[in-house]
């Protein structure tokens, strides 16, 4: 048990400092952003799995060779009223540490949505008001703005994309196609979770570096592959023509949050993306999701191990 709690706080220790900003400061991210935030997400997920299972296994380790029977002696002891006789004061500390960390996560996650949806609906209400249907553009409204403004409004019965007049006056027709196109892929592939589960992650974290690391890079990541929906409907320099110009002129905002800004230098990487597309090596193609599913079962199995080592 004691092993399995030193290789698992190796684990989280791994991932939550230097695994993470190497993939930060990568540079093949900009042209697999699929394939990044899959390995994101499993950073992320097999970091509070370790980190969890680490301070779980340590705190059970005096009440079993492995966590099942330790789980059982502890469970047969507290149901009679009783401390375990193996009970010390660093595996009571913990244990009590997993089962709040865990719970604060998940409560945090849980809260985090529901604030996110009730921001949404109020949005949504005033939005409904502030602006009038695009013609002919289903799913759009149109805010009487001078700034530029695009932004998508995720919602469980009706998606909605916010463009703003001064962004219309800006910009030609296909270059409005492209942001369009752009915003509607946020919808259709559902970037909004991911955000929001990162959001809560940080939130909940706030003194975690990689936590604030991890939410910055998946929302650029979403952004190129927002860019990469739209690039399939609009040639790459009219969609980086698009988003270079709306940049300068002040750059679209989400007013809920739930979208990354625009920042000069997240910008400069889109553009040149679009201007000047690399092909991906066939090793991020194949080791780098081999070694997201890996991390994310290398957790459960090191929490099995001493029961499978009997």
């Amino acid at each position: 048990m004691i092993v399995a709690a030193v290789l698992l706080a190796a684990l989280a220790l791994l991932l939550a400092w230097p695994l993470p900003l190497a993939v930060a400061k990568a540079s093949w991210p900009d042209r697999a952003p699929g394939t990044a935030l899959l390995l994101w997400q499993a950073i992320a997920l097999a970091g509070v799995l370790s980190l969890i299972g680490a301070l779980l296994v340590a705190g059970l380790a005096p009440y079993g060779d492995h966590l099942v029977a330790a789980v059982r002696t502890l469970a047969v002891d507290v149901g009679r009223g009783e401390l375990p006789p193996a009970t010390t004061f660093a595996s009571f500390l913990a244990l009590s540490s997993a089962v709040l960390l865990g719970a604060h996560l998940v409560a945090n996650l849980v809260l985090t949505v529901v604030r996110t949806e009730r921001q949404r609906a109020r949005h949504r209400s005033l939005l409904l008001m502030l602006s009038a249907p695009m013609p002919e553009t289903p799913r759009t409204r149109v805010l009487d703005a001078a700034a530029p403004i695009a932004y998508c409004l995720p919602g469980t019965a009706r998606n909605l994309t916010v463009l703003s007049a001064g962004l219309l006056s800006l910009l030609d027709e296909r270059e409005v196609q492209g942001v369009v196109e752009h915003e509607r892929a946020h919808l259709r592939q559902h970037h909004a979770l991911v955000l929001v589960a990162f959001r809560a992650w940080r939130i909940a974290l706030p003194w975690f570096p990689v936590a604030s690391t991890a939410q910055d890079a998946v929302g650029l990541l979403t952004e190129m592959l927002a860019d990469d929906e739209a690039r399939r409907r609009v040639p790459d320099p009219v969609l980086a023509r698009a988003i270079a110009t709306v940049a300068g002129e002040g750059g679209p905002g989400e007013p809920i949050g739930d979208a990354p800004g625009a920042d000069p230098a997240s910008v400069r990487r889109r553009v040149a993306r679009l201007l000047a597309p690399a092909p991906v090596s066939p090793v991020v193609r194949v080791l780098v999701p081999i070694a997201s599913i890996a991390l994310v079962v290398v957790p459960p199995v090191l929490l099995a191990l001493p029961a499978i080592a009997g």
